[in-house]
Order: structure tokens, then C-alpha cells, then sequence
């Protein structure tokens, strides 16, 4: 005799309704796939309020992504799986939210750049429509527990939204390029027992006290720590050698043609190093260098397809990660004229005058840059510790017009991590000092050179 769908319900016990507040820390896109007649990539909205949409499948999604890499089982306790020809339901329900704040909407252009010319690719210009910094969502989760699993799937989701609240988790587009990066405020926790019938009728009415917090675990009655710890992380300080010119034709605060880039952090429009700009220059040296060492192209372009992520064929998600970061007391207000000169006559040529207006270096211009490597392995990092001597003696320009001198950068400090160890760099006097067991470096170098000679 088979079992009907009565005897085969999950018996719950108890729903816990978890809501916080997440706040984006960089502009994020939460697209919908189309184009519209003004923009080549626009945000979701909501068609009743047309507020933009954060959907609860792009936030279970990447919570689910957070915690496969602590646990396969546990992503499939939490979140279902498929068991044969049976589908076994989520045990977390995630609903979509709405964005609050967020009436500055930002546009930036983009285009894809030929690796070995460094110019324009021809067609591939594009724009996309971000949220600013600073927009909120309130987030809604509801967690529906049985006895049997209660313990399973309330470490699962503390280790979930654990992550949320750290800032490990990116969401939307272009998340290893400085964009979604975002922090979960103000938890507030409501657990109901529905087996009582007082505590059934409270969940139907939502009622019922908040337990409320900055920190997710103590809540949730459990201890759990950020589980991404394969990972080498570099964050480094710099001053500007010059100016510095990533453009944003956009602009609607000044007259000239083009102007650096800002974007608005905290209601205030700052000067900015975007992630994709510095991804972008940091992958092009990268292949340079390694096929300088190579003594195999294609084994040059694969060591920076998988750190970077490959351009063409199965696409990957890159494992090098870059933050946007604002540029500190740099002064952006004088314009430069400037005119193109006919190469066969030295003259000026006609109806080719045009103004700028980049950002110039003052002597407390800082400029800070954090990446990670995901899952690194010693030659790549050998290959990042040679991107970030590139960058330090201002070898390396970001930005655009580096053949009239914009973009460099002069190192001042840095912090490198990996795995147990840890170091510092410091420029004391013009020379480099190095705080921390220098071999490994070295010996991340060597990987990387012997990688490429296949020795």
C-alpha cells in the first residue's frame, strides 16, 4: 500500500522569519536580460511600483554558491536538490525585494579592449545602468524547520547569511569587477513554534517580538566564522605620479568632453578607480608578461584565462576578484585644452580642439587597490607579485592616455596574505622594505617562471 501525500509531509515544527537590511557598498546591476531603447544592459524593476528588484532566485542563488564551498550537503539540506526522479523542496524561502534610496541611478560606459593592441575593439561599446552606492534592500527570509533537521539547516543558514553580513558574498553583475559588493545590516530574528496553536495564528499574522542584532550567528544560536579561506589577498596603498584619466563621457557636472570618472559614495560624487578599468590593466600585463617567460604562447594564455577567466569559448567566472576603490584628495576641477596636431604639416588640425578634465596628483593623493585570488595556486601568485611591481614603480598605467604620461602610480605600502603567512612592503627612503618570510615570495616567482618554461 503506498503512502499518500498526507503521511509524506515534512512535519514542521517551527518558522523562522529572518529580515535585514543589505546595503550596497559599490554600485551593483541586478539586470533582466533585455535592452531598452536608451540603454544596452537596464536594471529589473518591479511593474507595479518600477522600483528596482533584487530577486529572491539571484539571492538564493548566490547564497547557495557561498555555501557549496563550505558544504555540498549542506547547500543541498538548505536549498533541495534532485534525488533520482525526485525533487527535494528548499527549505528556505527568499523573497524578492525592493530598492530603497536609490533615485540617483548611475550610467557608465564600457568597451571591450583587443589584448594586443590595447585600442578599442570595433562594435563592442556598451552601457549599463547601476544602482548607486548606498541603495538599500530589505531582505525576507523564512525558514521552515523540522524537528529531525533543525540543527542542520540552522548552522546552514547562519553560515549562509554569515556571509551577507561580512561582505564575502557579491551580488548582480560583474561581481569580481568591483560592482555588488554589499554588507547585511540590522538582523532581526522572529522564531514561531506552529505546533502551538497561539504561535500558528501569530506567524499567519506576522506578529510577535524581533530579536535584533549586527551579527547573524548569535542570533540564530550558533557560532560559524567566513569560510572562503583558500585565498591570497593584496591591498596597497599608492600616490599619483601626475594625472589620471578613466573616463566617463557621461558626466554631467562639467563642460568639458570628457572628465575622470566619479561615482557617488555616501550622496557625494568621488573621484574613482573602477574595477573594470583596473582589472582590464592588470589582465593585459599579465598576458604580457607571461608571454614575455613563455617559451609557449598557449601556455601563457592559459595560466591568465583561468585567474582571469577565459574571453572566449566556456566562459568562467574569474577567481582574480578587484574592489572599486575612491581616490582620496585628489584635485579634479582644472580642464585642459588640448588639440591634435597634423602630423605632415605640425600644425593644428582642423575642428580637432577638445578638453579634458582628469584627476591630478597632489602630494596627499592616495589611492588604495585591493584584489583577491580565489584558490590560488604559487605561480599565479607569482604573476600577481609581478603585477604589483609593475604597478609600484609606475611601470604599469591605468587609465586612458598613458602615452602622454597619465595613469602612473608610485608605491607606498602594501599588505599581502596567504594561506598563514603575511606581509608588509614599505617604501622608507626610496628603497623597498619587505616585513615577513621573503622566500615565499621568491619562491611563488619561481613557480610562475618555471610554469612558463615548462623546467
Amino acid at each position: 500500500m503506498s503512502k499518500s501525500r498526507w503521511d509524506t509531509h515534512r512535519n514542521i515544527q517551527e518558522r523562522w522569519i529572518i529580515k535585514g537590511a543589505l546595503v550596497l557598498e559599490s554600485p551593483a546591476h541586478f539586470g533582466n536580460g533585455d535592452v531598452s531603447a536608451w540603454t544596452d544592459m537596464p536594471l529589473a524593476r518591479d511593474k507595479e511600483t518600477d522600483k528596482p528588484l533584487l530577486t529572491g532566485a539571484s539571492i538564493a542563488g548566490a547564497l547557495r554558491n557561498y555555501l557549496r564551498a563550505s558544504s555540498e550537503s549542506q547547500a543541498n539540506d538548505l536549498f533541495g536538490e534532485i534525488r533520482g526522479n525526485t525533487a527535494i523542496e528548499s527549505a528556505l524561502i527568499v523573497n524578492d525585494a525592493l530598492a530603497s534610496n536609490a533615485d540617483d541611478l548611475e550610467m557608465r560606459d564600457g568597451v571591450a579592449i583587443k589584448p594586443k593592441t590595447r585600442t578599442a575593439d570595433d562594435k563592442k561599446k556598451f552601457d549599463i545602468e547601476l544602482l548607486p552606492a548606498g541603495a538599500q534592500f530589505d531582505l525576507c527570509f523564512e525558514l521552515n524547520v523540522s524537528q529531525s533537521e533543525r540543527d542542520v539547516l540552522v548552522r546552514a543558514l547562519a553560515i549562509a547569511l554569515y556571509g551577507l553580513e561580512s561582505g564575502a558574498i557579491g551580488l548582480g553583475k560583474r561581481k569580481t569587477r568591483g560592482f555588488g559588493h554589499c554588507r547585511v545590516v540590522g538582523w532581526r530574528v522572529r522564531r514561531y513554534r506552529v505546533t502551538e496553536p497561539r504561535e500558528l495564528i501569530a506567524w499567519l499574522n506576522r506578529d510577535g517580538a524581533n530579536e535584533k542584532g549586527d551579527n547573524i550567528a548569535p542570533l540564530l544560536g550558533v557560532e560559524v566564522s567566513n569560510i572562503e579561506k583558500e585565498k591570497f589577498t593584496l591591498d596597497a596603498t599608492f600616490e599619483l605620479d601626475g594625472s589620471l584619466l578613466i573616463r566617463d563621457y557621461a558626466a554631467s557636472n562639467t563642460s568639458a568632453d570628457a572628465a575622470h570618472l566619479h561615482s557617488k559614495r555616501n550622496g557625494k560624487l568621488e573621484p574613482i578607480v573602477s574595477g573594470t578599468s583596473l582589472a582590464g590593466a592588470l589582465r593585459a600585463r599579465a598576458l604580457r608578461i607571461a608571454n614575455t617567460m613563455a617559451n609557449d604562447a598557449s601556455r601563457a594564455d592559459k595560466l591568465v584565462d583561468e585567474m582571469f577567466g577565459p574571453r572566449k569559448g566556456e566562459l568562467r567566472i574569474s577567481r582574480v576578484r578587484v574592489r572599486e576603490s575612491v581616490i582620496q584628495n585628489g584635485m579634479s576641477e582644472m580642464v585642459q585644452n588640448r588639440v591634435k596636431i597634423d602630423r605632415f604639416t605640425g600644425g593644428a588640425s582642423n575642428t580637432a580642439l577638445f578638453s579634458e578634465q582628469p584627476l591630478f596628483g597632489l602630494p596627499e593623493t592616495r589611492i588604495h587597490i585591493a584584489l583577491e585570488l580565489v584558490k590560488p595556486k604559487k605561480q599565479e601568485v607569482g604573476l600577481l607579485l609581478l603585477l604589483l611591481k609593475d604597478l609600484w614603480t609606475g611601470d604599469l598605467a591605468l587609465g586612458g592616455e598613458s602615452s602622454v604620461g597619465r595613469g602612473r602610480l608610485r608605491g607606498l605600502a602594501a599588505n599581502l596574505q596567504l594561506g598563514g603567512d603575511e606581509w608588509e612592503l614599505l617604501e622608507q627612503d626610496g628603497k623597498l622594505a619587505i616585513i615577513g618570510n621573503q622566500e615565499v615570495l621568491e619562491e611563488c616567482v619561481q613557480e610562475f617562471v618555471k610554469e612558463m618554461q615548462n623546467a
